[in-house]
């Protein structure tokens, strides 16, 4: 027989309302951490007891609250169609990993009936479960969208030195299990002490020990100890620039030459590097002699490399593709000694998937979107003179193979170039992609130079630790000798298996429910 709901469906759609508001309030710029775990606490109150049509329907309602307040800085240039649509479609995302969890609290009690199953395997299945949903809507369709998962709010908390040890998937997993249990742990004081099919209650005060010392363990854990050898002198510049695509400057070139102009305050101070954002100069110095000229000119008076960004287009059997590029440019050997391709292009923003068929739909928004870049196929490391950086172009950032590739390739630091002013001087976007940079530095080991157009700039140590950082839609330079790091944290070891470790427990907990359920179900 299917449990109760835990809340009528009108009340939950409510709840459902209110967990998205509140899980937003986690993350920048509002950035309460705690309010992540009640947000996410709600949400699964909401999954109990429901039929699947209900429980798609609350889960898509929170989860289209969520991302739609999440990702309003989509708006800017492009209007709320496309938000709408990501909105709805992370909704839908939401909505199925509901239908989920709704079946584990169906399934897995009757098939597994003990206290201990309820307190603990119930809850590590149920976190399970929401991993899988953050790991598969990470990467498909057309590489998927991982901003907005659980664990990129924590960037600031007590857990945060979680990350090297589990990376981003492994902290969402235990934030929710962390979440699952308490639940768990409240409505097991409401278990009814009758006939002796029904188990007993555990007492609260065991019940409040377990919480208290699941939340312990999660806060006590020590970081992971990263030792550097020997710094990098760096000079990061953010140019103030327009954005090159949806704002373009009023001249070609005037991006290139108002860059240049916010280096000079380099010259002299006997940097090693010197790096500039994505976008940085919308001359191609490959195909375009003047702007060749002005790359030589900035890093021969800063006496270093120059690490820049730009789009960069190369023919091949009659084909033009176009791919947005950051390159080592190094005058004494000829300019360009190095080049990353972004690996991962925004789809609808810096490609169109099946652009016939959505041009059909929204033809005048599809215009918008003219270049399509092509995905790249470089490693994801330049050699940059006196060490080895990892390179992350934007939304790089948020893609966990990208990131742990560069490390394992020999990134001794990351240099994260990013163009934030297609999303506006007052949004959250550009302090939302920060947080998730200062994260990857703790789980990588890695020191983060985050550098963009109109910021958030900043230099993040191995800790998580900002030691310099740039106003929003103000020109400046930062000059920081860097720590560099060899030692591979547990998460880079680990890489995806800790993903799939607990993806596979929720999915063959859930076989294991199923398969005992409706077994006994033939028997009777």
């Amino acid at each position: 027989m299917r449990a109760r709901p835990a809340l009528p469906l009108g009340w939950a759609l409510l709840v459902a309302v209110c967990a998205g508001f509140i899980l937003d309030g986690a993350f920048p710029d509002i950035d309460v951490w705690p309010l992540a775990f009640l947000g996410i606490g709600l949400a699964l109150l909401i999954q109990q007891g429901r039929r699947l049509g209900s429980a798609f329907l609350v889960g898509f309602v929170f989860g289209t609250v969520f991302f739609g307040w999440q990702v309003f800085w989509a708006t800017t240039f492009l209007g709320p169609l496309p938000w709408a649509a990501l909105s709805v479609f992370m909704g839908a995302w939401c909505g199925a990993g509901g239908m989920l969890i709704t079946l584990a609290y169906r399934w897995v009690p009757p098939a597994f009936p003990t206290a201990v199953s309820r307190l603990l395997f119930l809850p590590a299945v149920v976190a399970g479960l929401w991993t899988l949903r953050e790991a598969v809507a990470s990467v498909w369709p057309w590489g998927g969208f991982a901003w907005g998962r659980v664990a990129l709010s924590q960037s600031d908390s007590a857990i945060s030195d979680l990350f090297p040890w589990l990376g981003v998937s492994g902290v969402s997993f235990v934030m929710v299990f962390l979440c699952a249990v308490a639940l768990a742990a409240i409505q097991e004081g409401w278990r009814r002490r009758g006939p002796w099919r029904e188990p007993v209650a555990v007492p609260w005060a065991a019940r409040a020990a377990l919480v208290t010392a699941i939340a312990a363990l999660m806060v006590v854990i020590p970081a992971f100890p990263v030792p550097t050898h020997g710094t990098l002198r760096v000079g990061a510049v953010q140019g103030d620039t327009k954005a090159g695509y949806f704002d373009p400057p009023a001249r070609v070139g005037d991006n290139l030459l108002r860059q240049i102009q916010k280096t000079q305050p380099v010259y002299g101070r006997h940097v090693d590097v010197v790096v500039w954002p994505e976008g940085a100069s919308d001359l191609d110095p490959l195909e375009d002699p003047d702007a060749a000229a002005l790359w030589d000119e900035v890093a021969q008076r800063a006496g270093a490399p120059l690490v820049g960004g730009a789009i960069t287009a190369r023919t091949s059997h009659g084909v033009t593709r176009y791919y947005n590029t950051s390159m080592v440019w190094q005058p004494a050997r000829g300019g360009e000694t190095d080049h990353y391709d972004k690996k991962h292009p925004v789809p609808f923003g810096e490609y169109v998937p099946a652009r016939p068929f959505f041009h059909a739909i929204v033809p005048s928004l599809i215009d918008l979107i003219q270049r399509e870049y092509t995905p790249g196929t470089t490693d994801d490391v330049m050699d940059v003179g006196k060490a080895v950086a990892s390179i992350a172009i934007c939304f790089d950032i948020v893609d966990d193979q990208i990131m742990t590739d560069g490390v394992r390739e020999g990134g001794q630091l990351v240099f994260a170039q990013t163009n934030n002013a297609d999303f506006g001087q007052f949004t959250d976007e550009s302090v939302q992609q920060l947080a998730i940079a200062r994260i990857r530095a703790r789980e990588l080991g890695r020191s983060v130079v985050n550098i963009s157009t109109v910021g958030t700039s900043a230099i993040v140590y191995p800790d998580g630790t900002e030691h310099d950082r740039l106003a929003t839609y103000t020109p400046g330079v930062m000059i920081d000798d860097v720590p560099l790091a060899t030692t591979m944290t547990p998460a880079v070891l680990g890489g995806r298996q800790i993903e799939w470790l607990v993806c596979g427990l929720g999915v063959g907990a859930l076989v294991a429910g199923f398969t005992v359920r409706f077994g006994r179900r033939r028997k009777s």
